[in-house]
């Protein structure tokens, strides 16, 4: 059984929105989870966490324009992603396990998210 799934990425103009959804097993889903993002020929970044609480953490290229949330019922959590930029344009990853700073421990199998400009 695959532990993240991510869906919801594709091609969207700069200005637009896009929101990317994580699907989890239940185990997985009740620890800390998050995203990171890679563009072409960049180090992978963190992008935002939630923890089990609620409390989140943003990247400050992303704050004020992306929220994280997670819903319990589905096992789901999302990254809703506003005002995107071309500079946005990246795999984005799902993770569990870990707070910024350090590795997750399991990583979805990333969605490309392509901004125009």
């Amino acid at each position: 059984q695959v532990p993240l799934v991510e869906s919801g990425g594709g091609l969207v103009q700069a200005g637009g929105s896009l929101r990317l959804s994580c699907a989890a097993s239940g185990t997985i889903f009740r620890k800390i989870l998050g995203w990171y993002r890679q563009a072409p020929g960049k180090q992978r970044q963190f992008v935002a966490s939630i923890t089990t609480g609620g409390s989140t953490d943003f990247a400050d290229s992303v704050k004020d324009r992306f929220t994280i949330s997670r819903d319990y019922a589905k096992n789901t959590m999302y990254l809703q992603m506003n005002s995107l930029k071309s500079e946005d344009t990246a795999v984005y990853y799902c993770t569990a396990g870990s707070v910024r700073g350090r590795s997750p421990d399991y990583w979805g199998q990333g969605t490309q998210v392509t901004v125009s400009s």
